[in-house]
């Protein structure tokens, strides 16, 4: 009877006691390098707190995941019809985030299986190019664009546009609406500075303007909803 008992339990468990502990331990440390990254070289305004956590518990989850499955097909199977029930209705707001949820499904996959070196160096290999491409600023047009916003008074003249072509390269307006007594309306403006100017010159110039009022420049590097 015992005999029977330890070969069932030896077709249920994949996985020693401390290899379990090992596998978890590492997607656990893995998952830390992982969000740590994410953390330190995120830009933009969709910074999620949550996120970075969730990133941890996936790599940790998966890690599980491929424990508990091993090499049973059925067992595959199974959890594809169990987590088929769920639905996932939180929307990725940052298209990379993507690659680090990806990221952590992979180092996961590799810490529950046992690859401590396809693991390890997934993490510090991705990891690295993260850090090598936020360093270098990868992929930013142009290190001058800026969002404008400012309220213009009907009753002046909109010199205002002479002074943005003047100063800019680019430029276009991107919302405006009037203001609650009609008196004045609100602009948006995408501009890309001259490389010769200052943006606090820029600003500083752009305020004196008569009917000008509430002048706002934002880094347009980063995703801005205006």
């Amino acid at each position: 009877m015992e005999n029977q008992l330890l070969d069932a339990m030896s077709g249920v468990f994949n996985y020693a006691p401390l290899e379990v502990i090992l596998n978890s331990f590492v997607a656990f440390v893995l998952g830390l390098c992982i969000a740590y990254t994410y953390k330190k070289t995120h830009q933009g305004l969709s910074y999620s707190q949550s996120f970075v956590l969730t990133i941890i518990f996936v790599t940790i989850i998966i890690g599980f995941v491929m424990m508990v499955i091993g090499n049973s097909l059925a067992r595959a199977f199974a959890l594809v019809g169990a987590l088929s029930i769920i639905r996932f209705r939180t929307v990725v707001k940052d298209t990379k985030d993507t690659a680090y949820v990806f990221m952590a499904l992979a180092v996961g996959m590799g810490a529950g299986t046992g690859n401590y070196f396809i693991a390890l160096y997934a993490t510090f290999f991705m990891t690295g190019v993260a850090w090598i491409l936020y360093k270098f600023n990868f992929g930013v047009q142009r290190s001058s664009d800026f969002i404008l916003r400012f309220y213009f008074d009907k009753t002046k003249d909109d010199s205002f546009i002479d002074y943005i072509n003047k100063h800019s390269e680019n430029n276009a307006m991107l919302h405006m609406e009037p203001s609650g007594d009609n008196k004045k309306r609100y602009m948006t403006y995408d501009i890309s500075l001259k490389e010769d100017i200052e943006m606090n010159k820029f600003l500083s110039g752009f305020s004196k303007i008569e009917g000008i009022s509430e002048v706002v420049l934002v880094n347009a590097k980063n995703d801005i909803t205006y």
